[in-house]
């Protein structure tokens, strides 16, 4: 099928101003407007961005993207998955911001997806397969975990026992995110470390559903935010 090619320019432009515009619903309805292969590129450029809310409304556009691709193009949105782990990949030359995320959204959206890619997205935080050592990005490992087991628990409770160290990081978001994870999974060792998570006030902010609010890694333990 052919497809109208709008220049990427424009695509980063427009995406742009949506984004990171009041109504994420209609930044959302914007990216369902472009065809989904053209949609990619512009939405992973913001990965990097330093503007959090852009760089987090990418990742949900990613999201919405990518499964909409796989429910006619499966093997389109299955390449775009395997770009995603290059960039995670020592080979790629780069760091693979944002790949996590965006794996963790693109699997809590599509079933096939998430079965086949879940496995992957876990292996990021197991010593003993593709672990990966760089604080910034288990931040971003541990929130795809977490958006995961809120949407399909089933696919995430093999990760439950490598998530579980993170509640004792040095990194305040380790440690909220893991708890948000856990929780969704209702894994007992959360429960067992009740007591010192209900005292932990340290804050950050926290993604979800197109926004970004201030919370405590308490209140993350305790199933306070939306689960999504």
């Amino acid at each position: 099928m052919n497809e109208a090619r709008i220049p990427y320019r424009v695509l980063k432009v427009r995406f742009r101003e949506g984004l990171v515009g009041s109504d994420f619903t209609h930044a959302m309805a914007l990216l369902e407007a472009v065809p989904a292969r053209q949609a990619v590129n512009p939405l992973m450029s913001f990965f990097c961005s330093g503007d959090l809310l852009l760089r987090w409304r990418a990742v949900s556009g990613m999201g919405v993207v990518v499964s909409r691709l796989a429910d006619s193009e499966m093997e389109s949105a299955r390449v775009i998955m395997r770009r995603l782990m290059w960039t995670l990949n020592d080979e790629s030359g780069g760091i693979g911001w944002g790949a996590p995320e965006a794996m963790g959204e693109i699997t809590a959206r599509h079933a096939t997806l998430a079965s086949e890619f879940a496995c992957i997205l876990v292996s990021y935080i197991r010593p003993d397969c593709n672990f990966l050592e760089h604080p910034v990005l288990q931040r971003g490992v541990l929130w795809g975990l977490g958006r995961l087991a809120h949407a399909r628990p089933e696919l995430a409770a093999d990760a439950a026992p490598f998530i579980h160290p993170f509640l004792t990081s040095s990194d305040a978001v380790h440690r909220g995110h893991a708890a948000w994870a856990l929780r969704a999974l209702g894994h007992e060792q959360l429960e067992e470390q009740a007591a010192s998570l209900s005292r932990d006030s340290a804050s950050f902010l926290f993604y979800m559903d197109g926004q970004l609010q201030e919370v405590s890694v308490a209140e993350l333990a305790s199933g306070k935010p939306p689960a999504g």
